[in-house]
């Protein structure tokens, strides 16, 4: 199923089926502010194992980041965030970053690695936005990969349907995606160290 979803304005009839989707153990594939991505709620381990297999992850070793509301609902899966790193997350989201940060026991198991960290963001993206608001609960996120030398990462919602349109419970065409994923930021430690340069310049 393609889903033509208006970036701005997201028709909530639209949003709310996409959201029964999730809810009901789906997959769908979704705009983000940087590249288009493939997710599932992260409460349900199926739906989580199922995005592994089709981006050909082993699931007890996939490093999965997942889509928060915001700074409130990260703090639920997180441990205690310093003042200093609060403060680069508040000054920079919603925006292209991931956040690496230490886990808590509320985090589900499958999406937890050796480190016991998690990577999560808080998208600027509208569509996005809808759908955790509408679930009520974080959404997994991996970026939509091309099969290509060329390009990286697909950036035609239309192409992302060809491709695995099959593979999915629905595609939603948010317009043209990004070609450069997120930057990523580890906050383990006292300070927000740069892991990888992406689309996000820090504040």
């Amino acid at each position: 199923m393609l889903v033509s979803i208006h970036p701005d304005n997201p028709q909530p009839k639209l949003i709310q089926q996409m959201v029964d989707i999730l809810e009901e153990g789906g997959v769908i594939i979704y705009p983000t502010d940087t590249v288009y991505g493939i997710g599932c709620d992260i409460t349900n381990k199926k739906a989580v194992e199922r995005v592994a297999r089709i981006r050909g992850l082993d699931p007890a070793k996939a490093m999965f980041s997942f889509i928060c509301q915001d700074i409130s609902q990260v703090t639920d899966y997180s441990k205690t965030i310093n003042n200093d790193v609060f403060r680069v997350m508040k000054h920079n989201l919603p925006g292209p970053f991931t956040f690496i940060l230490n886990s808590n026991n509320k985090t589900p198991k499958i999406l937890k690695n050796r480190k016991e960290t998690i990577g999560v963001r808080i998208i600027d993206n509208n569509i996005v936005d809808a759908l955790v608001r509408g679930l009520g609960r974080p959404i997994l996120t991996a970026s939509v990969k091309a099969e290509d030398e060329v390009a990286e990462y697909y950036t035609d919602p239309h192409e992302i349907y060809d491709k695995l349109g099959k593979q999915v419970d629905a595609v939603i065409d948010g317009g043209p995606g990004g070609n450069v994923a997120s930057t990523v930021i580890v906050c383990t430690g006292d300070e927000a160290e740069l892991y990888r340069e992406g689309a996000g310049v820090l504040k």
